[in-house]
């Protein structure tokens, strides 16, 4: 999930040498916005930390859930479908100046490594879980999923430009056919169904168990597509040419999903109209993130690019240079902030006992952005101090990996 930079394999003319101005903007956008999704995600995460006791279903009920509340959530939708997308990117950035053979090895181990991580690491920092090892429940989260969908392009990027976007195109379009798929434990391929597909648990024995939270087959759509979009940022590239496509990509695909959505036919559950024009508008935008259905991918993926375009038209806003250092060490900070949530939420616990039935909570959604912003900073210093090493020790082999 860093910043890879970059040249092209498979593009046969020479490239035009790069204005070193229009590379640093180039890549700095890229990090701005793995940036600026960082921070989306922190919102989520201590939501999920304070606000527990009032957990929201996948897609969110629109009939029930505190308009606040849904909006809150709402706004952590583009964090996954962001990353996902420009992980394929910079994989594709990293291959510039590498052979396919090394990007492939690379993602192969990266993707391992991530899977590691998640089983490890991460599946212990959960806030409001104890530090049992192993735990009773492996969450097979986004890292899991990252993790796999590169694993997968580590083979996909031997196939031409061309059926790259075609099978990228065919997952995250055509998958929602196959929601009719459901197995159960005793049915043959029931975990490897669960895996790509089906959000399941999976009994592992011994007492242990999965559950999938992210199924990875859409991931590995939008990773892919990712990566085929890599050359509209080559060394050389025209920048208007790019500010022109990300924009009508974005619009485009905004479009489709409104279109879509509004005939309800096809890509997730039906909306409906409410009591309330806010309720239908909520019933309109919650979509279905475990797996993520086409109309959830085709808002949040069309946002990203929209504001990718808008980083790098604006890139000297005194803001940017901030968000690119959160992108740059995304991991690091992932990690981070992680561990200082469930620091606090134990401390908190033992504090004020679990005040919201078995667990603790806070009373208003207000508390919950007060906590983002007094975190911000905190977990911005390190990180950036994270990042500034990464740059400055290339020596350093196994930072890349983080």
């Amino acid at each position: 999930m860093t910043t890879l930079a970059a040249n092209a394999p498979g593009i046969a003319l020479t490239p035009i040498p790069a204005n070193p101005a229009a590379v640093r903007t180039r890549l700095l956008a890229i990090d701005a916005l793995r940036g600026l999704v960082m921070l989306f995600m922190l919102v989520d995460h201590v939501r999920e930390t304070f606000f527990l006791h009032l957990q929201v279903s996948d897609p969110v009920d629109a009939n029930t859930t505190d308009p606040g509340l849904f909006f809150t959530r709402l706004l952590s939708t583009f964090c996954a479908p962001t990353f996902v997308a420009l992980t394929g990117l910079s994989a594709w950035l990293y291959g510039q100046s590498r052979t396919k053979k090394e990007v492939s090895e690379f993602l192969l181990k990266r993707g391992l490594f991530l899977i590691f991580l998640e089983l490890t690491v991460i599946c212990l920092a959960w806030p409001t879980q104890t530090f049992e090892f192993p735990p009773a429940r492996f969450w097979l989260q986004v890292i899991w999923a990252i993790g796999i969908a590169m694993v997968a392009l580590s083979g996909l990027i031997y196939l031409p430009r061309k059926a790259q976007f075609g099978l990228g195109l065919a997952i995250v379009a055509l998958h929602n056919l196959l929601d009719g798929i459901v197995l159960t434990p005793e049915d043959s391929g029931y975990a490897i169904w669960a895996v790509l597909h089906q959000r399941s648990v999976i009994d592992l024995g011994l007492g242990l168990t999965a559950k999938t939270t992210y199924p990875v087959l859409p991931w590995i759509g939008v990773i892919v597509l990712g990566y085929a979009a890599g050359p509209w940022f080559a060394k050389g590239s025209d920048p208007a040419l790019r500010l022109k496509r990300l924009v009508w990509l974005g619009l485009g695909m905004i479009g489709a999903f409104v279109v879509i959505r509004y005939l309800n036919f096809y890509g997730d559950k039906p909306w409906f109209i409410a009591e309330t024009p806010l309720r239908t508008v909520m019933s309109f935008l919650a979509l279905t993130k475990y797996p993520p259905s086409l109309l959830f991918l085709l808002p949040t993926v069309g946002t990203g690019v929209l504001l990718l375009a808008l980083f790098e038209k604006y890139q000297d806003s005194a803001a940017l240079p901030h968000l690119a250092y959160l992108g740059g060490a995304p991991m690091f900070f992932y990690i981070l902030h992680l561990y200082v949530l469930k620091g606090i939420y134990h401390v908190a616990l033992a504090l004020y006992g679990p005040v919201k039935g078995t667990v603790f909570g806070v009373d208003n959604l207000s508390t919950v952005w007060i906590w983002v912003a007094l975190l911000v900073v905190p977990l911005y210093l390190p990180t950036r101090w994270f990042s500034g090493v990464k740059q400055r020790r290339k020596d350093i082999w196994w930072l890349k990996y983080l």
